[in-house]
C-alpha cells in the first residue's frame, strides 16, 4: 500500500533508500556521521568524505539524518531529482537519457579514476535491467546507490 500521491516506485525507491541509509549508518544510531562514512568507503580521503557531508547535511549540525539522506537521492515533486539528478545528467556526456559506457569511462576518467573495461562493464550491470548494454537510466542509477 503507498502513502496517498506516491506511486509504486516512489514507494519500493523509499524502501530501498531506507535500506541504503542503514548500510550506511554503521554504528545504528538513527544518523550518518563522518565516521559512519569512513568506515563504509574505507578508500575515501577526508576531503570526499566532507564534500558528502557538506551536500548531505543540510542542517549542518554534523550528521546525515534519514531525511537528508532522502532529500538528496529522491526526485522531488517537480519531477527534478534533485542532487543525484544534476550528478547524472554531468555523467550523460551525451545527453541520451542514459549513462552508457562511453559516458561513465570520460566521467570517470575526468573525475581522476583510473577503471578498467570489466570495472565499467560492472558497474553498469549492477542496476540496469538489461545487464547495462545500452546504458543505465536515472532510476536505474538510483537502484544502484540505494544497494
Amino acid at each position: 500500500m503507498c502513502p496517498t500521491g506516491t506511486s509504486l516506485w516512489q514507494a519500493r525507491n523509499i524502501s530501498n533508500l531506507r535500506s541504503a541509509f542503514e548500510v550506511l549508518d554503521t554504528d545504528h544510531d538513527g544518523k550518518i556521521s563522518r565516521e559512519d562514512l569512513k568506515t563504509s568507503y574505507a578508500d575515501a580521503d577526508d576531503e570526499v568524505i566532507a564534500t558528502m557531508m557538506t551536500v548531505a547535511d543540510s542542517n549542518k549540525d554534523g550528521y546525515v539524518e534519514y531525511d537528508e539522506f532522502e532529500k538528496v537521492l529522491r526526485s522531488d515533486n517537480s519531477g527534478r531529482g534533485g542532487v543525484m539528478a544534476d550528478v547524472f545528467k554531468t555523467m550523460d556526456r551525451d545527453g541520451d537519457g542514459k549513462v552508457g559506457y562511453g559516458d561513465l569511462t570520460s566521467y570517470l576518467s575526468s573525475a581522476g579514476f583510473d577503471v578498467n573495461d570489466d570495472e565499467i562493464n560492472s558497474m553498469l550491470g549492477l542496476g540496469a535491467v538489461d545487464g547495462g548494454a545500452d546504458g543505465i537510466t536515472f532510476d536505474e542509477f538510483l537502484k544502484i546507490l540505494a544497494v
